[in-house]
């Protein structure tokens, strides 16, 4: 890769990377729809300034639009409700590393749909060079007989296979589209979905008498703690509007399994975190698992 797409590469895996210690935080106020629904909308404010400024050429075919929606619906809808709701159960840096295998689903899936991005020598042991650091620092949390829910690791890993298809289906529908619409018209349709989706939630959540519901489900949407915001700014405008943008500009440039290797950034990120913020016990899994991942990312991307 170029020394530009290095760095976009490290931006994307921090902003992401951080982001599982933000959901871990609004989550404890917000429910994990409610969640998407902020993120999803600060996201398309953000990436609506910019396109205002840009002025990119928008689609008018039907098709694309529908194209679009879809991809919406399974790289951010779904995803973001799925790993939001695994937080509940499990901690943000294990939810970090099971997002870590969304490489290995891509790396099969596109090496049966798109003829550009096959399977090599040198990204399959990266793969699994990577997928080792991931067991590393799994076992972290499994020594002494501490189980994680399952329920919740199980969703993280389907965000994950959901990711995967996305991101392979994107490769495929998206040329033609400017970078920008291509991250900005997918969350349009997703966020309606969720906001219908909150807003649905909040009512049938809702015994208050006819006349006072509508202030009472205002009240349900609308958080109070300070600390939630600021998550879910962060979530939006960095971790969805910035990122994706990042994200598409990395698609195309270097393919989707080299760009889904940045999952295998978010455990050193969110461990870290973890660790600063969290206070969780520094020890050898960490540096030995990191030395994987580091390494896994470092051979996918040579050139032979």
């Amino acid at each position: 890769m170029k020394t530009r797409d290095w760095l976009a590469f490290i931006a994307l895996g921090m902003i992401w990377g951080s982001s599982f210690l933000w959901i871990k935080i609004a989550v404890q106020e917000v429910n994990p729809i409610l969640l998407v629904a902020y993120r999803i909308f600060f996201g398309i404010i953000g990436l609506a300034v910019i396109v205002l400024h840009m002025r990119p050429q928008w689609p008018v075919d039907f098709k694309t639009w529908t194209m679009l929606t879809i991809l919406g619906i399974f790289n951010n809808a779904l995803p973001y409700a799925l790993i939001s709701w695994g937080e509940q159960y499990i901690d943000s840096a294990v939810a970090a590393i099971l997002n870590s295998t969304t490489p290995l689903f891509t790396m099969i899936i596109a090496n049966i749909f798109l003829r550009d991005d096959r399977l090599t020598l040198a990204r399959a042991l990266g793969l699994l060079i990577g997928f080792a650091g991931i067991v590393v620092l799994v076992s972290r949390d499994l020594i002494g007989g501490i189980h994680l829910n399952l329920l919740g690791q199980g969703a993280v890993l389907l965000a994950s296979f959901s990711y995967a298809c996305s991101v392979v289906f994107a490769r495929r529908i998206t040329h033609g589209v400017p970078p920008l619409l291509q991250a900005l018209i997918p969350l349009l349709g997703a966020d309606l979905i969720m906001w219908i989706s909150a807003i649905g939630v909040a009512y049938n959540q809702v015994e208050a008498e006819a006349s006072s519901r509508f202030i009472t489900i205002l009240n349900e949407i609308i958080p109070n703690l300070p600390l939630t915001w600021i998550a879910l700014l962060w979530l939006g405008f960095l971790g969805t509007g910035i990122a994706y943008l990042i994200f598409f500009n990395l698609l195309h440039s270097v393919g989707p399994t080299r760009t889904t290797l940045v999952t295998y950034v978010f455990p050193l990120v969110a461990v870290i975190l973890g660790i600063v913020f969290l206070g969780e016990t520094l020890n050898w899994q960490l540096f030995v698992g990191g030395s994987l991942v580091v390494g896994s990312i470092i051979t996918a991307n040579r050139q032979s």
